[in-house]
């Protein structure tokens, strides 16, 4: 299934995205889960799967605005340099263990809104990513029991002010500008993608491709990366987990790319979709 908070006629919901529609899963589960989350923690998604299979969409696709897949997680971790392209563009060593920080929830849009360059700064890069929707509570999850755990992934794009980044060694400042990073344009449930690791992610601006790579030349893996967290945290359903950006990225090339306003930034990855944003200015 492919899973997408929307909002429409000033209400928002979820449901399954069908080609150019939109099953409320509201109306269809009787009011029984308000969010995407709340139907992950519950344990919904099978009960969603069955009714869903035969109803028909309830609102045209291009009627609803699509919101980050999961609006409230409770975390968002974000990991950095961890594809080996990357790691040779930025001229650091690979890492022994998983680069992770933090995003805020209001950091992040949906499909088809704006991705907001800030005042602050005008080294507004791209990141394409694969995000890890998290479905299930999970502490201490073997690597090879570690997909069990996951919901469904998306596209990611982790807009980074690259000055801000580098403030200091820490890189929250620069990854947590309001609006800069977006997720979407929907969930696709992991049933539908067995092995992640043969996801292709493609990343493009204003039509020309800045990254593109196989989601298996990660330097730590979805597994991996599931029970490294889960060894320091409890993964609650709707985490995220986005797991790194592969070689490309604007700051690194010759001359430097930084988006702009007006432009548009793609992310896409086989078997999920594109993630599509419009660059602003901050008002």
């Amino acid at each position: 299934m492919k899973l997408a908070t929307f909002s429409i006629g000033g209400r928002t919901g979820f449901g399954i995205v069908k080609g150019d529609g939109i099953v409320d899963a509201t109306r269809l589960l009787d009011n029984r889960y308000g969010s995407l989350k709340a139907l992950l923690a519950g344990g919904g998604l099978a009960e969603l799967a069955r009714m869903g299979a035969t109803a028909k969409p309830d609102h045209r696709l291009d009627a609803a605005t699509l919101l980050p897949v999961i609006p409230d997680p409770d975390k968002i971790l974000c990991i950095g340099i961890n594809y080996a392209t990357h790691v040779r563009e930025t001229g650091r060593e690979t890492p022994k263990y998983p680069m992770i920080f933090v995003r805020f929830a209001n950091s992040q849009v949906g499909h088809g809104q704006p991705m907001v360059k800030p005042r602050a700064s005008d080294r507004y890069d791209f990141e394409g990513e694969l995000a890890v929707i998290i479905g299930r509570r999970a502490r201490h999850v073997p690597k090879e029991r570690a997909l069990e755990v996951v919901a469904g992934y998306a596209c990611y794009n982790d807009g980074s002010l690259r000055d801000w980044q580098r403030h200091s060694a820490q890189f929250t400042p620069g990854k947590n500008f309001l609006a800069s990073g977006a997720l979407g344009p929907w969930m696709v449930t992991a049933d539908e993608i067995p092995d992640p690791s043969r996801l292709t992610l493609t990343t493009r601006l204003n039509g020309e491709v800045m990254q593109h790579a196989p989601v298996g030349d990660l330097i730590f893996t979805v597994p991996d990366l599931i029970a490294y967290i889960s060894t320091f945290t409890e993964l609650v359903p709707g985490d995220l987990i986005a797991t790194g950006t592969p070689g490309g990225v604007g700051n690194y090339r010759e001359p430097p790319v930084f988006m702009q306003p007006g432009d548009r930034i793609e992310v896409e990855i086989s078997g999920i979709g594109v993630l599509a944003n419009p660059i602003v200015a901050e008002g």
